[in-house]
């Protein structure tokens, strides 16, 4: 596939996701979340390098991180977009170890659109609503080396209801804030 093929295609996923991020933000009350997500996309850093490793099957910061063991894209992502548990992650100078900060409530919720929107992006058609607790499961779950264990139990939660209960009633505000507010005072 030529750069220009490229570039179209990977323009055009990166605006499929934003528009399915959208779309679950405003059923979950967070539109403002929605519109402002991964606009970092388009920053030179994460473009040009998605765009080199862009195959149309899987995200290219995956295929950036298997042929050269990192990805510069991801690293740039990571840092600038506080729905990522990524972001939260941080270190305690007197013991000198890792933990995962409990995130707020806005980004949390923007975390799960973006996990269904992306395997609805990827997967296309064989996309089903099973799809985003088995991606969590299998590959995502355990990647994070410090990840606040609430954070992990609100998605776990939210993500196995989502096939039972469909989207509209999974994304509902009221459900998500009362969940976050349980699993946010079991903590603090």
């Amino acid at each position: 596939m030529n750069i220009v093929k490229r570039t179209i295609m990977h323009f055009h996923v990166v605006n499929k996701h934003r528009w399915f991020v959208f779309i679950y933000s405003i059923k979950a009350g967070i539109p403002i979340r929605g519109l402002l997500h991964d606009l970092s996309k388009y920053s030179p850093t994460e473009f040009f390098e998605s765009v080199k490793y862009f195959d149309g099957h899987k995200s290219p910061i995956t295929v950036a991180k298997i042929n050269k063991g990192y990805s510069e894209a991801w690293l740039h992502h990571k840092g600038r977009n506080k729905h990522h548990i990524e972001y939260w992650e941080d270190i305690k100078s007197e013991e000198n170890n890792y933990f995962g900060a409990f995130m707020p409530y806005k980004y949390l919720v923007e975390s799960l659109c973006d996990r269904i929107s992306a395997g609805r992006v990827y997967n296309g058609k064989n996309w089903s609503l099973n799809d985003p607790i088995n991606y969590w499961k299998r590959i995502e779950r355990d990647s994070v080396v410090s990840k606040h264990p609430g954070v992990v139990e609100f998605i776990d939660i939210v993500l196995t209801k989502l096939p039972i209960d469909g989207v509209n009633k999974t994304l509902k505000p009221k459900y998500l804030k009362k969940l976050y507010k349980e699993i946010y005072n079991k903590y603090y």
